[in-house]
């Protein structure tokens, strides 16, 4: 979710770390059964899942709340549904029985009418949701988000205190995934008409339904505690009673954590991640997020004509990126949509292998191509022998001004006339930028929130929440039409749109995939139960310590 999250919703980077009372220089040691911390790249920006649209917040939400179903592995399992519901009325629509011994941390009950409540809230455009796009298909969503129906005719009826019944406007092949989404985890009404504003911005404006509550955070703490949740209606499965979160930007210091036995599961990258490759606690994890820069073609018409765009993608050593700069397991990618997370539902090949070679070609490593297509674009603007000054934004993690120096070398090198300037800044900073349009080329990262292509092509279609780079194709849009609503229901015909679509966008250049993220860790052996779901989050219900 999200969420560069996801990454979405970029990509978080996370790191588990275990407080214990020893000391010394391996990685391995005796383990606290108490508390586990986790650091990770940046703050929480918000912790109001209307609002959220990061991994860091994600994550925080899918400790601290919980909606109808819950990722175990790679399996929708049920949460606050008693059961994962298959739909009626040809697909449209969904009667969920919610457990009656559900409660909030204050000891109130989970009711139907707490869904009822947060869905309306994150479609209602007063509220400013990044995500409520992602409602499209539930009944009415669509016109409220853009103001042309009430909140209250949402297609989501609390039938009784415990029974949930959601219509349908077309059916959503991806349903019962999408529920694990924080987007969709109830909301406690009194606790954010209490707050208003400042609901989400720290722990003493929020409740809580999920296996852990948030402990005396406000919202730029580069720390953060949570402690078991002894209301949540399965408790008995939670083996850690705290986790404590903490900012850690450099790989380096990472490594000495763990070289210390402060650190009991840790991302390296870069350099540090090369020189621990061989290392017996080394590991990489593939997820399904990827990085990919967009061009702001509303600031810069020049990012308009399609063989701009394509020199600048052939600029681009993915490889090099990836194994040289990177050094952490991310792999180079020719698409926005990652490798081995979506599969063909008649034949089981993965989505990318069936990608047409023409478009994949335009993200191959090719500076005489990009040269003479940078040349032509030029002069079919009228541009020819002037300079372009732009700036690049990102993220001012090691890792991300390592990747744009790299970008920046690359693009000035093979591309006559143009100047890169860096504005590598913080994470919430370049989202608000990137939002706002305060930049000429951004790197951009999103992490599924559900394991099909669709989470990552439905970002750009012409005026979409998220393409900020304002790129355009109306057949593009017509093929992502069409996957949700005329073939919503084939899942051969959809697959199909789905395919077309990313070819359209990959021949068109449209947005500039970069690389697959995998992530390289450091692990210590007590740590167990490291359960990763395909939504991008772990599922932290699953975690253990060995004794």
């Amino acid at each position: 979710m999200r969420r560069e999250k996801s990454l979405v919703l970029g990509v978080t980077t996370l790191a588990i770390t275990v407080l214990l009372a020893a000391c010394g220089s391996s990685g391995s040691k005796e383990a606290s059964t108490d508390t586990v911390t986790f650091t990770t790249t940046d703050v929480i920006s918000t912790m109001d899942s209307a609002l959220n649209t990061d991994v860091i917040g994600a994550q925080a939400l899918t400790d601290t709340m919980e909606g109808l179903y819950r990722y175990e592995g790679k399996t929708v399992k049920p949460a606050i549904a008693t059961k994962v519901v298959k739909p009626t009325n040809n697909g449209l629509t969904y009667t969920i029985p919610l457990r009656k011994d559900a409660k909030w941390s204050n000891g109130k009950a989970v009711t139907a009418a707490d869904f009822v409540y947060a869905w309306q809230r994150v479609v209602n455009p007063k509220v400013g949701s990044q995500y409520a796009y992602i409602y499209e298909g539930i009944k009415n969503a669509t016109d409220i988000t853009a103001g042309k129906k009430a909140v209250d005719t949402l297609g989501i009826e609390a039938k009784d205190a415990h029974t949930l019944v959601i219509t349908l406007d077309k059916p959503i092949p991806y349903f019962s995934q999408l529920m694990t989404s924080s987007t969709f985890f109830p909301v406690y009404k009194a606790a954010v008409e209490k707050a208003g504003k400042a609901y989400g911005t720290n722990s003493k404006t929020l409740v809580f339904n999920g296996p852990y509550k948030l402990s005396n955070w406000n919202g730029p703490d580069s720390s953060w505690k949570e402690v078991k949740n002894t209301n949540y209606w399965n408790a008995k499965d939670v083996k850690v009673k705290n986790l404590k979160y903490q900012v850690v930007k450099d790989p380096s210091t990472a490594l000495n954590l763990f070289q210390s036995k402060k650190v009991d599961r840790t991302v390296i990258t870069g350099d540090t991640a090369k020189q621990m490759k061989n290392d017996p606690d080394y590991s990489t994890l593939p997820k399904s997020a990827t990085f990919y820069m967009q061009l702001n073609q509303d600031k810069n018409p020049i990012f308009k004509n399609a063989k701009i765009r394509q020199a600048i993608s052939m600029t681009i050593d993915r490889e090099e990126l990836a194994s040289q700069v990177l050094g952490d397991g991310s792999k180079a990618i020719s698409s926005i949509t990652p490798k081995n997370m979506a599969y063909n539902p008649t034949t089981d090949k993965d989505f990318t292998s069936e990608l047409s070679a023409a478009g994949l070609k335009n993200a191959t490593y090719n500076p005489k191509e990009a040269a003479k297509l940078w040349k032509e674009g030029l002069a079919e603007l009228g541009q020819t022998g002037k300079t372009f000054n732009y700036t690049m934004l990102s993220d001012d993690t090691d890792i991300a001004k390592k990747r744009s120096e790299y970008l920046q070398n690359t693009l000035e090198k093979n591309l006559s006339g143009l100047k890169v300037t860096l504005a590598n800044v913080p994470f919430k900073t370049r989202l608000s930028r990137s939002d706002s349009g305060d930049f000429d080329l951004a790197v951009s990262a999103w992490n599924a929130d559900f394991p099909d292509p669709i989470t990552f092509l439905d970002l750009f279609v012409t005026d979409g929440s998220n393409n900020n780079g304002h790129w355009s194709n109306a057949e593009y849009d017509a093929q992502i039409t069409a996957s949700k609503t005329t073939n919503a229901n084939n899942p051969t015909a959809r697959w199909q749109n789905l395919l077309k679509a990313q070819d359209i966008m990959n021949t068109e250049s449209g947005v500039i995939p970069l690389y697959q993220v995998g992530t390289a860790y450091l692990t210590n052996a007590n740590v167990k139960g490291l359960d990763y779901g395909p939504s991008g989050n772990y599922n932290n219900v699953s975690l253990y310590l060995k004794k």
